[in-house]
């Protein structure tokens, strides 16, 4: 079984574009209407986000019932990662160090979606 994260938001075309300004990778789109995209995935580092537009998707309730976990590879990453999805969003959780010997926080991006930000110390 693979789990794969299921984002719904308002204007998947544009934000989509955000997301990999966040984390990189590459764009697949899955399904337009005119120029609107529906579905999109974003590939990155072997992980697969799969987006999709509100007219699509037709969500009841835009909020915090499910949140994302990303295991960050480095501080580096997980610092700019952190301040790109705070920006415009809400920090739920401010960084801090978890009892695994890394550092964790929760940010609540400009779409609503709540990212578990992880970063294991070797």
């Amino acid at each position: 079984m693979i789990a794969l994260p299921f984002i719904v938001l308002d204007n998947c075309k544009d934000e989509i574009r955000f997301y990999q300004g966040v984390f990189g990778g590459e764009i697949e789109i899955l399904r337009r209407q005119g120029e609107e995209v529906l579905n999109a995935d974003l590939h990155v580092e072997g992980a697969t986000l799969k987006f999709a537009d509100t007219q699509a998707a037709k969500p009841e309730a835009k909020g915090d019932n499910v949140r994302i976990f990303l295991k960050i590879e480095t501080e580096e990453a997980y610092r700019r990662i952190y301040g790109e999805l705070a920006a415009g969003g809400t920090i739920v959780r401010e960084i801090y160090e978890a009892p695994f010997n890394g550092l964790l926080a929760i940010v609540a991006d400009r779409n609503g979606v709540s990212w578990v930000l992880s970063y294991y110390r070797n």
